[in-house]
This record gives C-alpha cells, structure tokens and sequence, in this order.
C-alpha cells in the first residue's frame, strides 16, 4: 500500500470522528435534517439553495454539489453526492474534493486487497 494511500485513510478516519460532533453541531441545517439518500437535485436546490460549486465526480458517474453550512460564526463545508440519474447518493461533513479522495482510497483499497499468494 503506498505511502499517499496510507496518509488518506489516516485523515479520513479522523474526517470520520469528526463527523459525529459536526452533525450534533448542524443536525438543524435543513440540507442535513432534509436531504435524504434518493432525492432529486432539483429538491437538493429547494432545500438548501444554490451550491457553492458544482463538479463532476471522479470515481464513480455524476456530480458533487459543495455547501458551506453556517452555525453560531463558525463555517463547514458539507457536501451533497449525486449518481449519474441526480439522485443523492451520499452526503457529508467535507467538500467534494474530500469525498472524491475518500472514493479514490476506498476504490484503491477494494483493488489492493484481492488476497494473492
């Protein structure tokens, strides 16, 4: 496993503690209280407004709708995950360019870990 491999899952695993704190933190936004695994963008849209930016995912078809979420000052990134149909197909507390890394590690790892002799 390479040295870079190595260093994603670490941060991911921290991004993943993290994650649990920053959802009790934001839970009422509405795009985390709202949005749910199979909603069009076009509800996304309504939810929480227009995205910061908008990409076309790396690993797998669709795109990534980035949002800066807002609470008492302080600013997070979250993200909303689109297939290649624009429904949600995943969501969370990073920017798409972070879940694009998370889905390039766990693609590398799923490869690497085919058990040879």
């Amino acid at each position: 496993m390479s040295n870079l491999l190595l260093v994603t899952l670490a941060a991911l695993t921290t991004l993943t503690a993290c994650s649990s704190a920053q959802e009790e933190i934001y839970r009422d936004q509405p795009l985390v209280a709202k949005v749910s695994t199979g909603m069009s963008k076009q509800q996304v849209i309504d939810i929480g407004g227009q995205p910061v930016a908008v990409s076309n995912r790396t690993e797998n078809p669709g795109s990534c709708l980035d949002y800066q979420l807002s609470q008492a000052g302080q600013r997070q990134a979250y993200h909303i995950s689109l297939d290649a149909r624009d429904k949600v197909d995943h969501q969370g507390f990073t920017d798409c360019a972070g879940w694009a890394l998370r889905e390039q590690a766990d693609k590398e790892r799923r490869e690497n870990s085919g058990g040879g002799y």
